[in-house]
């Protein structure tokens, strides 16, 4: 499908890709891993041909489509989100208006046996086989399964896409290539905006997707549940592994072994000629003897051994003073933007050591509560920091707060005082910026080398309580492992945001459920929290409680008695059954009407169908029924939503 020859790209001196050859097959699910800085996304941009190379060439497929969602995006808000999806069937539109435009036409004529007319019966069979062809009936279910996938709910739908924020525009550009079902699919960090449940979602879509997918990210269990095929880049090279990610790190430190050994052959080899160049150049006699050495020697290919020195990489938290036993407390919380309650009567308590984790659907208020407890932004409650603790705070977008005209090392430097600035190569070292690499600008450093900036900025600063808003987007995995280790040594209290599954587990021993302007709390890890919500059916955090949570949020709809219990429990069981029983006239109904689709689409039967007058005018009233039923289904489920929110009275 995509083939890659003798490859080669280079900025200035520095080599990019050497001479890298692969290919992209149908069915290849391809994780594409290396440290940061290694040219992942260049790659893809290569690939989609945003970018050409110095040498080599990318080949591809005739008519091949190719989705691509990259990292930074250049987003265009002209529409509301429903109308954003249809663009991405616009050939579908041109169809439905050529369709409707046809219809009129044939209805509003009399001259049925004449060529013009039924020249436009045949246009109109054609039409309509193109339609079904493009699968043109089934659009409205493919939006609903996507957006509803990806955490939309039906009330965003004729929201303008200008109204949702940086995250959930790049949701919107993923459900746009998603719906395009391309024969290869490039995403560069796809998890990066998405919540658990979207991404658990997004694993079971990749998975059942028959087209080849090369995916860049961090997030391990990602990985391991979609590719069956790792490209690694290192050293401007790659390396292909027929395997998943976790099977590729077995083969690669086998490799790397064998590599290592061969590095150490090859160091005595050398050594042992430059000693004999150095014994017989002089020699008159075995000059030429000499010289052979030299030329054998510079031709020789240096093996370069690709294991990394974890030594260096030294992420590790400066001791704070001793805080007093309750760390931070909240007192009846309440925020809200303009109209939209994001928050309601929140009531926390966090002790000292405590390592939480906030998780639940993005726009539950998880970063918002986070801004309230570092005093971002304005709320109605009260807020209370315990006896001597020191907060730092690592926010979501903290890469933007560097200055990109400035150099690593002037950003770090800015941040020491005058004793510790002598210290502060050494303090980039630990964060893997040696030699030149400190007098890069900012600006041209990748997502996870102003990542590890952030975080060096961070730590240099003593602080007891510690909390974190998605610390690991745009690491790599090394640095990820690195850093979750030196946060399970962390002696302060912890608050992190992530929907990282692997970096969260083993971490924190608390969850906070963020979920219809509430906060349930959990004890345990990530993994009891997942099998609790049965992520796996994808029910995700909408699915009943199967063990007992302790419920932080008080608000007075909960305290109702039993009798309106069971009244409101009634009300939702009779509108399930409603909903269910719509849900089956609409199939029941778009089921005859596809039925007769087909059959108009033949000529003896549509010449026998459209011989009653009033055919055209029934066939409307159907598809308003249709359209009938459907905003029927739309209005149960908003009322289902308010009573399961506690909102019906």
């Amino acid at each position: 499908m995509i083939s890659v020859d003798n490859l080669s790209l280079y900025f200035g001196a520095q080599n990019v890709f050497e001479n890298i050859s692969f290919m992209i097959n149908k069915g290849d699910k391809i994780g594409l891993v290396g440290k940061n800085g290694s040219g992942k996304s260049t790659l893809l941009k290569l690939l989609t041909n945003n970018l050409q190379p110095k040498e080599g060439k990318v080949s591809r497929f005739k008519d091949l489509i190719i989705g691509y969602l990259q990292q930074d995006i250049d987003f265009q808000d002209q529409y509301t989100l429903i109308e954003e999806m249809h663009k991405v069937f616009s050939n579908i539109e041109i169809y439905n208006q050529e369709l409707d435009q046809l219809n009129t036409e044939i209805s509003e004529r009399t001259d049925f046996e004449t060529k013009e007319y039924m020249g436009l019966l045949d246009r109109l069979a054609v039409v309509e086989e193109s339609l079904r062809m493009e699968g043109g009936y089934d659009v409205n279910l493919k939006i609903d399964k996507i957006l509803k996938g990806l955490g939309f709910n039906r009330e965003d739908y004729n929201k303008s896409t200008s109204e949702f924020s940086g995250g959930w525009r790049m949701r919107i550009e993923l459900a746009k290539i998603l719906l395009k079902d391309p024969d290869v699919l490039l995403l560069d960090e796809p998890t990066n905006h998405l919540d658990i449940v979207s991404i658990v979602w997004l694993e079971k879509w990749l998975t059942e997707y028959t087209g080849a997918v090369l995916l860049v990210s961090h997030d391990k269990k990602f990985l391991d549940s979609i590719t069956n095929r790792t490209i690694e880049l290192a050293f401007s090279k790659i390396n292909d592994y027929k395997a998943t990610y976790s099977k590729y790190l077995e083969l690669r430190k086998d490799r790397q072994e064998k590599q290592y050994q061969a590095k150490k052959n090859q160091d005595k080899y050398i050594e042992q000629t430059k000693m004999l160049i150095n014994k017989f150049r002089a020699k008159k006699n075995k000059a030429a003897f000499a010289q052979t050495l030299i030329r054998k020697l510079e031709k020789l290919e240096i093996i370069e051994v690709e294991q990394q020195d974890l030594s260096k990489l030294n992420f590790s938290f400066t001791a704070a003073l001793h805080s007093g036993k309750v760390t931070f407390r909240m007192k009846n919380i309440f925020k809200s933007y303009g109209n939209l309650n994001v928050l309601k009567g929140i009531n926390l308590e966090i002790n000292r050591g405590e390592k939480i984790a906030f998780v639940g659907k993005n726009g539950e208020g998880k970063t918002t509560l986070a801004k309230i407890a570092v005093g971002d932004i304005d709320f109605d409650g009260r807020t209370e920091l315990g006896y001597n603790v020191k907060l730092g705070y690592y926010a979501q977008n903290q890469v933007d707060f560097l200055d990109p005209d400035s150099t690593v090392l002037k950003t770090i430097e800015d941040s020491m005082t005058e004793e510790t600035r002598l210290k502060a190569r050494d303090v980039l070292g630990s964060f893997l910026f040696t030699n030149d690499d400190v007098n890069k600008k900012i600006s041209v450093l990748s997502g996870g080398e102003r990542a590890r900036v952030s975080l060096c900025k961070l730590l240099l600063s003593p602080v007891n309580f510690l909390i974190m808003d998605e610390p690991t987007n745009h690491l790599d995995i090394v640095s990820k492992d690195i850093l979750k280790k030196a946060l399970i040594k962390f002696d302060g209290t912890l608050i992190i945001i992530s929907h990282d599954r692997d970096f969260l587990q083993g971490l924190t021993n608390k969850i906070y459920e963020f979920k219809n302007q509430c906060i349930k709390e959990h004890l345990g890890d990530i993994n009891e929290f997942l099998k609790l919500k049965e992520l796996e059916t994808l029910d995700g955090l909408n699915t009943k409680n199967k063990a007992k949570t302790v419920i932080v949020k008080k608000d007075s709809f909960q305290k109702i008695s039993y009798k309106q219990r069971k009244e409101l429990d009634k009300k939702i069981r009779k509108i399930e059954n409603k909903i269910s029983k719509i849900e089956g006239e609409i199939t029941v109904l778009e089921n005859a009407k596809k039925e007769l689709d087909e059959k108009l689409t033949q000529p003896d039967l549509f010449k026998e169908l459209t011989n009653s007058p009033d055919f055209f005018i029934n066939y409307e009233l159907e598809k308003e029924k249709i359209q009938k039923k459907e905003q029927d289904w739309e209005s149960l489920v908003s009322e289902l939503s308010k009573l399961k929110k506690g909102d019906a009275k």
